[in-house]
């Protein structure tokens, strides 16, 4: 049966007004899709008591995201991760969605979608792929949080040249914060940059690509391009 509906799974609050458009361009006519979060309609005390930082025991990575209003949260990922299932449960199973799209990059073992529909990981589908597409060149990663690096360095650990870091927020780093970034990575040797997170838009690539001259790879649009090719 041909796919007609799919599901999005945000780990702040939809619709996702820097995401949702580049989705949707990628949609053909026939296909509609429901957009959710885990955090909607949760107010900022609820999101502090359901998801704390650091929640899941000493040493847990910590995950960010975007609400409504535009400010950025910052998330323990253990309770991430178990709300991120139950969304996708609901979505497949409630909702009707045929494929469901989790809208993070981070990395997120163990996740299931009930028997019948597709679920799209990020990280188990942009990962290899964007290994290939480095090669033998360097890679410098832009990520949201300083407290991420360590995780980052075993995510990437499968790139033939070991990758360079640099930080700044897609949801709160100013213009200037982001171009030095990208300077930041370039002067480690990056030869391209990876943004490894969906927050991160065109205005970031534009920034980086201005400061940098190398190539720019946006999450959120390698993901929209796969999911076109499924549709």
């Amino acid at each position: 049966m041909p796919i007609s509906k799919i599901g999005t799974i945000t780990i702040g609050q939809a619709p996702r007004a820097d995401i949702t458009p580049i989705l949707d361009a990628a949609l053909p006519p026939h296909v509609t899709a429901v957009h959710s979060g885990i955090l909607d309609g949760l107010s900022d005390e609820q999101i502090a008591a359901r998801f704390p930082p650091g929640g899941g025991g000493e040493g847990e990575p910590v995950l960010t995201s975007r609400l409504l209003d535009g400010r950025a949260v910052v998330m323990g990922k253990a309770a991430v991760h178990r709300a991120v299932q139950l969304e996708i449960d609901r979505l497949a199973t409630r909702e009707g969605c045929q494929v469901v799209v989790l809208l993070c990059t981070g990395e997120f073992h163990g996740l299931e979608c009930p028997p019948g529909a597709w679920l799209l990981e990020p990280d188990k589908v942009l990962l290899p792929a964007l290994e290939a597409l480095v090669g033998r060149r360097r890679a410098g990663v832009l990520v949201p949080l300083g407290s991420q690096v360590a995780s980052e360095v075993e995510k990437w650990k499968g790139l033939q040249r070991a990758p360079v870091f640099a930080v700044a927020s897609p949801y709160t780093a100013a213009e200037g914060e982001v171009a030095a970034a990208a300077r930041t990575l370039v002067e480690s040797g990056a030869e391209v940059i990876l943004t490894d997170c969906m927050g991160y838009t065109a205005w970031h690539r534009e920034v980086c690509r201005r400061e940098t001259e190398v190539p720019v790879v946006l999450s959120n649009q390698f993901l929209a391009d796969i999911l076109k090719n499924m549709l």
